[in-house]
Parts: structure tokens; C-alpha cells; sequence
């Protein structure tokens, strides 16, 4: 059922929040059923690796016939979707939270993240979004596949591929692969998160930019604006468990998940200066997803959503709504408006 999003947000009554912590280097995972991952920062709870293979090659840009991914010609594509017209972001939004520029000693903050959760279930594809990120000091800006039941660890395994965009960077990304095998006696997820962090050359929050993760049994690979910057293929081993190939442990179905929240990482996102700098927004122009053929090594149109209508297309999408660390995600944080969908990330004082 289709709800209403278009519409002044004003603060509401706070809802439950945690207490305020401190900067650790120890992520805390969402505790919610059916919760989302994310929280990927290089700390303790996850093994050391060396630095991923990367490269930085160019890619052929998505045609109305084919997708080529660095000469390996795809199955054809039928009647692909048209790029949305929509104005990114130029026209006005009707949201509006005070900017909060300075702590009030007298008051008590609430903040409040948000994230789109996509109801489709994949094994392999291409996914691509595109974007324009977010960041102040102390968050992460994403887009990611990931396996539902990761959180729950245990005898569940743990499936996840990232893009990143940390706030004490906006010029730059983090590409990450997180696995773990499902054993209750290994508590720690591998992670190769790419360091240092791959450099856009332009700031990430100011213009829209095409975001992709392909996901194949062959390799996982990332890509900024139709180029390359990294490429994991099987076999390329990382720690001794049995995840340690993780391009070849990446079987579980995933999701495609954006989400706009804050670390208790200071070192991984930058410190946390209490909310300074909020509301910011990551805005989702079009998401465009495509399955992937074994036989043809090919892929093929899905679907595209352009964001047209007055919410969030049912079929394909939810709303998040558990905490992430600093921030409780929350479902009127996500607003389908003018074409784009808002992930926004704000406060409220008490």
C-alpha cells in the first residue's frame, strides 16, 4: 500500500533512541530483525587483509544493444530504459530541519538515519545507481548487496559488497567485499576494504555520478561513472577459513540496499562532532539492475526505477527501520520527490 511521502517533515515525539556513545573502533551491528549491514569499518571485528588486486581500466558505456565490461560482450539488451530526465535535485524539496550549526548544552539530540531496502532477491547481476552522495564527518553513504540473514551470524554466513563514501572523505570511496564463514566459532568477518581509499577526483556530494557493483561467480568488480577501479577475481585468497576466496564464498542471494547513517568509528569515518553539519541527503536519481546469464557470461536488463511516482515502487522496495550505530534508521527518512529518492540523514533536539 502506497503511503503519502510528499510532505514538510517536522520534528515528532522522539522516538526510543540509545544513549550517547563514545568513539570506538568496535562496529555495532543493527539489532533488529531483518536488519541491514553496513557497518564495515577497518576495526577489530574484522580480519586484517592486504590490499585487494585493483586496476583502473575503462568500460564501455551501457547501449541500447549490449553491456561490454572490459571486452567481454554481453547478451543483448531489449528496449532499455531511458535515463531519468528528472532535476536532479535542482528543484525545490518540501523538507525543511534547521541546520543544526551549534550544540545546545541545554538539550538532548536524537539522530535519525534512513535506508531504501530492496525486496528483490539476486544471485549475481550488475546493479547501478545513480547518485549523488552525502557526508559530513563520521557517516557512510552507501550502496551495497547484501545477504538478508548476515546478522544473525551463527551458523549464517555473511555476504556483503560495498560502495562506500565515508564522511572524513568525500572526494574518495572504499570498495569492500565483507564474508564470514557460517561457523558460531569464528566471531570475526573478513573484510578487503580497499586502502587507501580509491580518489574520485571531484567531490561526491556536490554532483550526480553512476555508481556500479557487478557481481558474477567469475569476479566482483566496481565501478564509477561506466570506469573499472577494481576487479576481484576467484581465487584470490585472503585469510584461512573458508571464506577466504571470497569472490568464490559469495553465493547466498542479496539484496540491493543505499543507506545514509553514522559510525562510532572515528578512525574509519572521521570524529563525530555531535550532529554539526545536519540534515544531508543522499539522492538516488535511477536504479537499473541486470541479471547475469553463467552460459553467456552476459547480462540483461531487470528493471529500471526512476523514482517518477508519489512513493516508493511496493514491488521492489521497503523502507529500513532499526538503529546503525550513532542513528535510528527511520522509514520517514526515505521521500520519493521530483523524480529522486532522498535518503536523509537529521536530528531532532530535545
Amino acid at each position: 500500500m502506497r503511503s503519502t511521502m510528499k510532505k514538510i517533515l517536522i520534528p515528532m515525539v522522539a522516538m526510543a533512541f540509545f544513549a550517547a556513545c563514545s568513539d570506538t573502533n568496535a562496529p555495532t551491528y543493527p539489532v533488529a530483525s531483518n536488519p541491514t549491514a553496513g557497518s564495515s569499518s577497518s576495526s577489530e571485528a574484522l580480519l586484517p587483509v592486504g590490499e585487494s588486486s585493483s586496476s583502473v581500466a575503462p568500460v564501455a558505456g551501457v547501449s541500447s544493444s549490449s553491456v561490454d565490461v572490459l571486452g567481454v560482450s554481453s547478451s543483448s539488451v531489449d528496449a532499455l530504459p531511458a535515463v531519468s530526465s528528472s532535476s536532479n535535485g535542482a528543484a525545490q524539496f518540501t523538507y525543511s530541519v534547521p541546520p543544526l550549526t551549534a550544540i545546545d548544552p541545554t538539550k538532548s539530540y536524537s539522530f535519525y538515519g534512513a535506508e531504501l531496502t530492496g525486496r528483490d532477491q539476486f544471485k549475481y547481476g550488475r546493479f547501478e545507481a545513480r547518485m549523488k552522495m552525502a557526508a559530513i564527518s563520521g557517516t557512510v553513504s552507501s550502496m551495497f548487496v547484501y545477504y538478508d540473514d548476515s546478522w544473525e551470524k551463527g551458523e549464517k554466513p555473511w555476504n556483503e559488497i560495498d560502495i562506500e563514501v565515508l564522511g572524513k572523505a568525500p572526494d574518495a570511496w572504499q570498495s569492500n567485499i565483507i564474508t564470514r564463514e557460517g561457523d558460531p566459532s569464528i566471531k570475526a568477518n573478513t573484510a578487503s576494504e580497499s586502502k587507501p581509499l580509491h580518489e574520485f577526483g571531484f567531490d561526491a556530494t556536490q554532483d550526480f555520478h553512476l555508481y556500479a557493483i557487478v557481481w558474477t561467480p567469475e569476479y566482483v568488480s566496481w565501478e564509477i561513472d561506466s570506469v573499472e577501479v577494481r576487479r576481484d577475481e576467484i581465487g584470490l585468497s585472503r585469510g584461512t577459513h573458508a571464506d577466504a576466496d571470497q569472490v568464490k564464498f559469495l553465493t547466498e542471494e542479496q539484496s540491493l540496499r543505499f543507506n545514509l547513517w553514522a559510525s562510532k568509528s572515528a578512525a574509519w569515518t572521521g570524529k563525530w562532532d555531535g550532529g554539526i553539519g545536519l540534515p544531508i541527503e543522499q539522492q538516488i536519481d535511477y536504479v537499473r539492475v541486470y541479471s547475469y546469464d553463467e552460459a553467456t557470461k552476459g547480462f540483461t536488463v531487470l528493471w529500471q526505477d526512476d523514482f517518477d511516482g508519489e512513493d516508493l515502487d511496493p514491488k521492489h522496495w521497503d523502507r529500513g527501520n532499526w538503529e546503525m550505530e550513532r542513528v535510528n534508521l527511520r522509514p520517514d527518512n526515505v521521500i520519493v520527490e521530483n523524480g529522486v529518492c532522498r535518503l536523509i540523514m537529521d536530528y531532532e533536539a530535545n
